[in-house]
């Protein structure tokens, strides 16, 4: 008899074992896909601005076109923004939550990108007051600033469902099942060392 209920007894903690992990298993796939999601939405918010930066530069290379020589700030800024625009758009298909070193780069490279278009947008205004009544250039920082907002808004929900997810699979006895069914803690965005500090023009 005691055979019996000690083999009932460790059926029902098999079973109840199996249940949990089935529990955790479903709910940390549905989180590893919220993730996804939110990590998707803030591409394409970077795409966007990438899109859009190119059109910015030839607006600002045709109005300038009647100018005898390029300024040298401009020119300067350009050469900068160039060199963060293609760093960041030859990180972006490489970049995936799932890379923790993949994903830190290819966020340094945005944000340095960020910051190379503050340099060149200010290096413009200083340079020619009068673009600013040009309706195309207006238009496009508009978009630009609108884009900056809509990238701080999905980095936000990505911070929130990393939050929930990384939670989850650290927590006891859930951990414990991440590890057997391979998940594990997802990077979150590190802020901007240099975000403090305005950007400086020198001319």
């Amino acid at each position: 008899m005691k055979k019996y209920i000690f083999i009932g007894i460790l059926i029902l903690i098999v079973i109840a074992a199996f249940s949990s992990g089935l529990s955790k298993y479903n709910t940390m796939v549905s989180l590893d896909q919220e993730v996804e999601e939110a990590w998707a939405k803030v591409q394409v918010q970077y795409q966007r601005r990438l899109d859009l930066i190119p059109n910015m530069v030839e607006t600002v290379k045709g109005y300038a076109a009647h100018e005898s020589s390029t300024l040298e700030s401009v020119t300067n800024a350009r050469a900068g923004l160039t060199d963060a625009y293609n760093k960041a758009n030859e990180l972006k298909d490489a970049a995936s939550p799932a890379d923790p070193q993949a994903f830190n780069s290819y966020n340094e490279a945005q944000q340095s990108l960020n910051r190379a278009l503050s340099i060149y947008v200010n290096a413009v205004h200083e340079a020619y007051p009068d673009l600013k009544a040009d309706t195309q250039f207006a238009n496009l920082q508009t978009v630009l600033e609108g884009t900056e907002n809509r990238i701080a808004t999905e980095r936000g929900r990505y911070t929130d469902v990393v939050k929930r997810f990384n939670v989850t699979v650290k927590q006891f006895p859930a951990n414990i099942w991440a590890s057997v069914f391979g998940f594990s803690a997802r990077p979150q965005f590190e802020a901007d060392r240099e975000a403090a500090n305005a950007p400086q023009v020198q001319f």
